[in-house]
């Protein structure tokens, strides 16, 4: 006797830089207050949002990432007083470039969280999940696997 099908939804994979003193903390909040966001994203710390070198972006993509979110201080409350900024200004230029690459404008995303906002991390969570679902899996910047 077979067994019946199991018809399996695609869910995409999510990576999240974020800043250690806001997003981070906004995340820790969002658990602490039994918030629910998707499971399908891997946070990755970094110090601050200035600190994420746009390679990391392209790299998270070409190894399988279907979507990046990059969270960080509101600006005007980087704890390293201007990483959000150049942050911003570095972003908007990398989304620029993705867009001209013909990547869809929704896998790469960014949004500032504080520390206190555990219900908008969670939202936003929510936000890019849905986001790249809609966009289904990332097959333009995916690295075949190499043949040994």
């Amino acid at each position: 006797m077979k067994a019946p099908a199991v018809k399996t939804e695609w869910e995409p994979k999510i990576v999240a830089f974020l800043c250690h003193w806001c997003s981070y903390a906004g995340a820790d909040l969002a658990g602490i207050s039994r918030l629910q966001y998707p499971a399908n994203v891997r946070v990755i710390r970094v110090p601050c949002t200035g600190a994420v070198n746009p390679f990391y972006i392209l790299k998270a993509l070409t190894q399988g990432a279907d979507g990046v979110l990059v969270s960080g201080c509101h600006p005007g409350d980087c704890h390293y007083l201007a990483g959000n900024y150049v942050a911003r200004r570095r972003f908007a230029l990398l989304a620029n470039l993705l867009d001209f690459v013909g990547i869809e404008k929704g896998r790469l995303q960014f949004s500032w969280v504080s520390a206190a906002e555990g219900q908008k991390f969670s939202d936003v969570m929510r936000e890019v999940t849905e986001t790249v679902q809609a966009l289904g899996p990332n097959q333009r910047l995916v690295q075949k696997a190499r043949r040994a």
